[in-house]
């Protein structure tokens, strides 16, 4: 949002990034080296086994450089073998989404006179809390860092505007962000999902005009940080079930995004969505049918008659017909917890590193939450 509505990042604000650029490859790389004893998979250099140890010393959340021996060891681990087997498993255990991205850029990220993009931004997970109001203006509007190791190792690294877009965040807490919209103040709040964080926000809202829900299509597949034993997707579920049911958001319109599609795309090839959700009989490898089952169980859990479900499909097209069928499929899942006919439910598929794409969807936006204030004061 700060990018596409504000005013962006200044050089300064993106070498802010740049060791939460590293925080995160070194987050990715042990957690893979973790996951290589979990899997019991075996490293086919046993050079790398040496290397493992010495990434796996380092407390990521300390990393403010990129130095060389550090720099060299990940890029090895990256290449080796037993990693990319373990990385392609990435499902049983937790790793950022944007590991990939980063690790294929380090050569970028190391380099001495490194400056994040907007892509590494965006990328970087980092823990926010507490309450930060960003002003933006709403009228304005695939890389790893583990294959970029060298760039990132680099005395001068500074984090491209694509590494920043890249990093990634776990929401804690509740975050503010106001905008001016043609003299109309809106304010978004972004709240934590995790399930320790919902407590702190599930009963401080009364009289929202509209929520907006995520969706990640592509965690169809994995598990939960909270629990081993539990699917990310059900769990989504389960807590749009409970926003879209509960009293305080009763008169608010829901906006549903369903992001990563990009991710969907590539992972629906080799795993299949009927896997996990026995109940979808569309074709394993096709993305549409998909999209369009997960619609349909979220919003077939509005209980409100009075609240009409509206669904969007964005940037659909394309080779990937396979990840089309499987986020239909997750779409029409989410479409179908909602037990209200008339409630308004509005999705959006996503792709949060293509601003493109986001501009256009949050356009769309604009326009849903001005026709419902018009509606609702007879305007139109």
């Amino acid at each position: 949002m700060r990018i596409i509505h504000g005013s962006g990042y200044s050089d300064e604000d993106k070498r802010g990034f740049i060791k939460l650029v590293y925080q995160n490859i070194f987050m990715a790389m042990q957690s893979m080296i973790r996951a290589m004893e979990l899997l019991k998979i075996e490293y086919a250099e046993s050079s790398n086994i040496e290397k493992a140890e010495l990434v796996r010393a380092v407390d990521f959340e300390t990393v403010t450089t990129f130095e060389s021996p550090y720099v060299e060891a990940i890029k090895d681990l990256w290449a080796d073998a037993g990693i990319q087997e373990c990385y392609d498993r990435r499902r049983e255990y937790q790793l950022t989404d944007s590991a990939k991205y980063y690790l294929m850029e380090i050569d970028r990220v190391a380099a001495p006179n490194y400056l994040p993009t907007e892509q590494d931004i965006l990328r970087v997970r980092v823990p926010t809390t507490g309450i930060i109001e960003y002003p933006f203006d709403l009228e304005e509007i695939r890389f790893s860092y583990l294959s970029d190791l060298e760039r990132i190792e680099k005395p001068d690294f500074l984090p491209t505007e694509q590494d920043i877009l890249r990093a990634r965040a776990p929401t804690t807490g509740i975050i503010e962000y106001p905008f001016d919209l043609d003299s109309i103040i809106f304010r978004m709040v972004d709240v934590g999902g995790q399930r320790s964080e919902r407590r702190k926000w599930i009963h401080c809202f009364e009289n929202v005009t509209s929520i907006i829900f995520l969706v990640a299509l592509s965690e169809y597949d994995q598990i939960l940080f909270e629990s081993e034993n539990e699917n990310r997707m059900e769990e989504s579920k389960a807590l749009f079930k409970t926003i879209i049911t509960y009293p305080w958001f009763q008169h608010s319109s829901v906006i549903l995004f369903l992001n990563k599609k990009d991710l969907l795309e590539e992972k629906i090839m080799y795993s299949h969505l009927v896997d996990y959700f026995p109940e979808y009989d569309g074709p394993k490898q096709q993305d549409v049918p998909a999209r369009e089952f997960i619609l349909k169980v979220y919003l077939n859990s509005n209980p409100d008659p009075d609240r009409m479900c509206y669904s969007h499909f964005t940037c659909a097209t394309g080779p990937q017909r396979d990840a089309i069928a499987a986020r239909e499929f997750i779409l029409r899942m989410f479409v179908d917890l909602n037990p209200d006919s008339e409630k308004i439910i509005y999705s959006h598929f996503t792709c949060a590193t293509d601003t493109e794409n986001i501009r256009f969807v949050f356009a769309a936006v604009k326009d849903t939450i001005l026709q419902s204030n018009l509606k609702e004061y007879n305007l139109v």
